[in-house]
Protein backbone atom coordinates (compact mmCIF):
# COMPACT_ATOMS: atom_id res chain seq x y z
CA UNK A 1 0.00 0.00 0.00
CA UNK A 2 0.90 3.23 -0.58
CA UNK A 3 -0.63 6.06 0.95
CA UNK A 4 -3.86 3.86 1.67
CA UNK A 5 -4.16 2.69 -1.61
CA UNK A 6 -2.91 -0.82 -2.73
CA UNK A 7 0.26 -1.48 -5.69
CA UNK A 8 -0.60 -3.91 -8.41
CA UNK A 9 2.32 -5.80 -10.16
CA UNK A 10 2.74 -9.24 -9.75
CA UNK A 11 6.28 -10.57 -8.84
CA UNK A 12 5.01 -13.99 -7.70
CA UNK A 13 6.40 -16.00 -10.34
CA UNK A 14 8.84 -15.89 -13.75
CA UNK A 15 6.66 -14.16 -16.40
CA UNK A 16 9.36 -14.36 -19.11
CA UNK A 17 7.64 -16.88 -20.85
CA UNK A 18 4.01 -14.99 -20.58
CA UNK A 19 6.17 -11.61 -21.93
CA UNK A 20 7.28 -14.07 -24.32
CA UNK A 21 3.87 -15.09 -25.70
CA UNK A 22 2.45 -11.92 -25.20
CA UNK A 23 4.62 -10.55 -27.92
CA UNK A 24 3.96 -12.95 -29.98
CA UNK A 25 -0.16 -12.39 -30.17
CA UNK A 26 0.90 -8.96 -30.83
CA UNK A 27 3.35 -9.85 -33.69
CA UNK A 28 0.01 -11.92 -34.74
CA UNK A 29 -2.17 -9.04 -34.95
CA UNK A 30 0.14 -7.26 -36.69
CA UNK A 31 0.74 -10.95 -39.51
CA UNK A 32 -2.87 -10.45 -39.60
CA UNK A 33 -3.37 -6.65 -39.74
CA UNK A 34 -0.89 -6.75 -42.69
CA UNK A 35 -2.32 -9.67 -45.04
CA UNK A 36 -6.03 -8.80 -43.96
CA UNK A 37 -6.84 -11.88 -41.94
CA UNK A 38 -9.52 -11.07 -39.91
CA UNK A 39 -9.90 -15.18 -38.59
CA UNK A 40 -6.36 -14.22 -36.90
CA UNK A 41 -6.84 -10.68 -36.00
CA UNK A 42 -9.50 -11.63 -33.57
CA UNK A 43 -8.29 -15.32 -32.59
CA UNK A 44 -7.02 -14.88 -29.01
CA UNK A 45 -10.06 -13.20 -27.91
CA UNK A 46 -12.05 -14.66 -25.32
CA UNK A 47 -15.51 -15.93 -26.68
CA UNK A 48 -16.55 -12.75 -24.86
CA UNK A 49 -13.91 -10.51 -25.36
CA UNK A 50 -14.30 -6.65 -26.87
CA UNK A 51 -12.57 -4.22 -28.79
CA UNK A 52 -12.43 -0.49 -29.47
CA UNK A 53 -10.61 0.92 -32.87
CA UNK A 54 -9.14 3.53 -33.51
CA UNK A 55 -12.04 5.08 -35.04
CA UNK A 56 -13.61 4.67 -31.24
CA UNK A 57 -16.45 2.01 -32.38
CA UNK A 58 -16.64 -0.66 -29.40
CA UNK A 59 -17.45 -4.07 -30.98
CA UNK A 60 -18.28 -7.18 -28.24
CA UNK A 61 -18.19 -10.45 -28.77
CA UNK A 62 -16.03 -12.75 -30.65
CA UNK A 63 -18.37 -13.23 -33.88
CA UNK A 64 -19.23 -9.87 -33.71
CA UNK A 65 -15.12 -9.04 -33.95
CA UNK A 66 -14.84 -11.40 -36.76
CA UNK A 67 -17.72 -10.05 -38.51
CA UNK A 68 -15.95 -6.34 -37.88
CA UNK A 69 -12.65 -7.12 -39.13
CA UNK A 70 -13.71 -8.66 -42.52
CA UNK A 71 -16.01 -5.77 -43.06
CA UNK A 72 -13.11 -3.31 -41.88
CA UNK A 73 -10.48 -5.76 -44.20
CA UNK A 74 -13.02 -5.03 -46.92
CA UNK A 75 -13.19 -1.27 -46.61
CA UNK A 76 -10.65 1.11 -45.27
CA UNK A 77 -7.94 -1.59 -43.64
CA UNK A 78 -8.03 -3.26 -47.16
CA UNK A 79 -4.57 -1.29 -48.04
CA UNK A 80 -3.16 -0.23 -44.62
CA UNK A 81 -0.29 -1.61 -42.96
CA UNK A 82 1.08 -1.66 -39.55
CA UNK A 83 4.42 -2.55 -37.65
CA UNK A 84 3.50 -3.20 -33.98
CA UNK A 85 6.15 -2.63 -31.46
CA UNK A 86 5.20 -3.59 -27.53
CA UNK A 87 6.02 -1.09 -25.36
CA UNK A 88 5.09 -2.47 -21.93
CA UNK A 89 3.71 -5.99 -20.12
CA UNK A 90 2.93 -6.08 -17.02
CA UNK A 91 1.12 -8.43 -14.56
CA UNK A 92 -1.45 -7.35 -12.45
CA UNK A 93 -1.73 -10.66 -11.21
CA UNK A 94 -0.06 -13.66 -12.15
CA UNK A 95 -3.35 -14.55 -14.75
CA UNK A 96 -4.00 -11.02 -15.47
CA UNK A 97 -1.31 -9.02 -17.83
CA UNK A 98 -1.45 -5.48 -19.27
CA UNK A 99 0.05 -5.11 -23.17
CA UNK A 100 0.89 -1.85 -24.73
CA UNK A 101 2.28 -1.08 -28.16
CA UNK A 102 2.37 1.18 -30.60
CA UNK A 103 1.41 0.99 -33.76
CA UNK A 104 3.22 2.45 -36.82
CA UNK A 105 1.96 2.58 -40.35
CA UNK A 106 4.09 0.48 -42.48
CA UNK A 107 4.82 -1.18 -45.64
CA UNK A 108 3.04 -4.58 -46.38
CA UNK A 109 6.17 -6.11 -44.58
CA UNK A 110 5.62 -4.29 -41.85
CA UNK A 111 8.40 -1.84 -42.20
CA UNK A 112 7.62 1.47 -40.29
CA UNK A 113 7.75 4.10 -43.13
CA UNK A 114 7.97 6.67 -40.49
CA UNK A 115 9.38 6.73 -36.55
CA UNK A 116 6.39 8.26 -34.99
CA UNK A 117 3.64 5.95 -34.03
CA UNK A 118 0.30 6.60 -35.11
CA UNK A 119 -1.72 4.75 -32.41
CA UNK A 120 -1.30 3.16 -29.46
CA UNK A 121 -3.36 0.25 -28.04
CA UNK A 122 -4.07 -1.05 -24.52
CA UNK A 123 -4.76 -5.14 -23.95
CA UNK A 124 -5.81 -6.59 -21.03
CA UNK A 125 -4.73 -10.43 -21.25
CA UNK A 126 -6.10 -13.27 -19.24
CA UNK A 127 -4.62 -16.36 -18.84
CA UNK A 128 -6.66 -19.55 -19.01
CA UNK A 129 -6.03 -23.23 -19.23
CA UNK A 130 -2.47 -22.07 -19.61
CA UNK A 131 -2.92 -20.31 -22.71
CA UNK A 132 -3.38 -16.33 -22.85
CA UNK A 133 -6.26 -14.46 -23.88
CA UNK A 134 -7.52 -11.21 -25.53
CA UNK A 135 -10.09 -10.19 -22.87
CA UNK A 136 -10.08 -6.26 -24.33
CA UNK A 137 -8.39 -4.46 -26.66
CA UNK A 138 -8.78 -0.65 -27.01
CA UNK A 139 -6.75 1.45 -30.03
CA UNK A 140 -6.31 4.99 -29.48
CA UNK A 141 -4.79 7.39 -32.16
CA UNK A 142 -2.17 9.54 -31.84
CA UNK A 143 -2.66 13.03 -32.09
CA UNK A 144 -0.23 14.18 -34.67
Amino acid sequence: MTQGRPVFGDISVDHTADIARITEIIAEAQRAMNSNDAELLVRRFAANGSSVGAPGKLVTGYAAMLASAKAAFGGFLGDRYARYEPIEISFLRPDVALARKHAFEATVDGVAVTDQPAMIGLYVLVKEGGEWWIATRQNTLIPE
